[in-house]
């Protein structure tokens, strides 16, 4: 299997990363009450070390009362947090790495198996966080801005801390996605509408303020999906028009790169073309893309997460579609979540010492 296109440089603004590899966000609840530990340093620094390019945090909230609905989830606000996260980004450039962390808000939530809740009630376009089931308020105009400038606080700390770049969470029934999902958003103020492309304000003005945050030379990608974790099947976006209507506004707000989730990456987006999200979106917006979707692994991540193991699979799709240019970076999540040394070993062809992935790597910190 020949991967050197997965090893050329990537360079972008901020961005100087020896491969095309990138660690994808997941989600880990190690972070008592949102403060990273020195074992969450650990953590990065070991994909670092291992050679991944580009490691993106787990999903870190903004300081919004209500924007997470797990305790063990890390803040990226207030004291503690922001010097855990200075440990975190020190460990990774001293191992060779470079990072960006993953700023969110979850929106109108499930509540939480372990029955802690936030001081507030969770917050969205709606009291929905899907049709049906009401768990929250929707968020008054005030709202909305506190919101947006929390955002605009958390990237230009990323950047104070001496990250590398920042990503927008903007997929998977988050709160950004929440208000693209005619689902969940059937507001009748500007935050509304009937097309995709007017349901994306809130992002748009979300995008425009980390970047007047930043600056033009700091790096931002945001992170979105078609699909919904309430409908795996759903698409947002049915036609490459309504693709281009939604994503463009986005790019001329600042987005450098889009970060395109699907569940399988080889599957195509629309018919009559094998281009998957991520392909389109860099043929409809002309900027950068990261693919993802259970690369390196015969088994996709929501049947992985439910207890189904997945063995190590065959790379030579993936790098088909990256000879061919279809995108500029590659997400990988499980494999590295279970295995640091992931990357280097494709890099050195030691196939024979991948790993498989089951739900028990997801218990502790590796």
């Amino acid at each position: 299997m020949n991967t050197d296109s997965l090893f050329r440089p990537f360079s972008l603004k901020s961005l100087n990363i020896k491969n095309r590899i990138v660690m994808a966000p997941m989600t880990r609840s190690f972070s008592p009450d949102g403060v990273p530990t020195p074992e969450v340093a650990s953590y990065y620094r070991k994909r670092a070390a291992g050679e991944v390019g580009l490691i993106l945090s787990e999903g870190t909230v903004i300081e919004r009362i209500s924007s997470s609905n797990d305790k063990n989830i890390p803040h990226f606000y207030g004291e503690q947090a922001l010097a855990g996260w200075q440990s975190v980004i020190h460990n990774v450039h001293q191992a060779g790495g470079q990072m960006g962390p993953q700023i969110w808000h979850m929106g109108v939530m499930d509540n939480h198996h372990s029955g802690w809740v936030p001081s507030a009630p969770f917050e969205g376009p709606s009291a929905f966080n899907k049709p049906g089931f009401e768990n929250g308020k929707a968020m008054t105009e005030s709202d909305i801005a506190d919101t947006i400038a929390a955002f605009g606080r958390a990237a230009a700390d990323a950047k104070r801390l001496g990250f590398d770049c920042v990503e927008i969470h903007g997929a998977h029934g988050y709160l950004i996605d929440q208000f693209f999902w005619t689902g969940t958003n059937d507001r009748k103020d500007q935050y509304g509408g009937k097309t995709l492309a007017e349901r994306s304000r809130f992002a748009v003005e979300v995008i425009k303020e980390v970047r007047k945050q930043v600056g033009e030379d700091f790096a931002v990608i945001i992170r979105l999906s078609q699909w919904k974790p309430q409908d795996y099947t759903h698409q947002l976006a049915k036609t490459p028009a309504e693709l281009e209507a939604w994503l463009n506004p986005m790019a001329d707000a600042g987005v450098d790169i889009f970060h395109c989730s699907q569940r399988r990456f080889w599957e195509p987006e629309f018919e009559g073309s094998d281009l998957n999200f991520a392909g389109w979106a860099k043929k409809v917006t002309g900027k950068s893309t990261i693919t993802v979707g259970s690369v390196g692994l015969n088994g996709e991540f929501l049947a992985a997460f439910a207890g189904e193991s997945s063995q190590p699979s065959s790379l030579d799709e993936l790098v088909r579609r990256m000879d061919r240019e279809d995108f500029d970076l590659v997400a990988v999540g499980r494999p590295l979540l279970a295995d640091p040394n992931w990357v280097q070993k494709i890099h050195q062809n030691r196939t024979d010492e991948l790993k498989g992935f089951s739900k028990e790597a997801l218990a502790q910190l590796i």
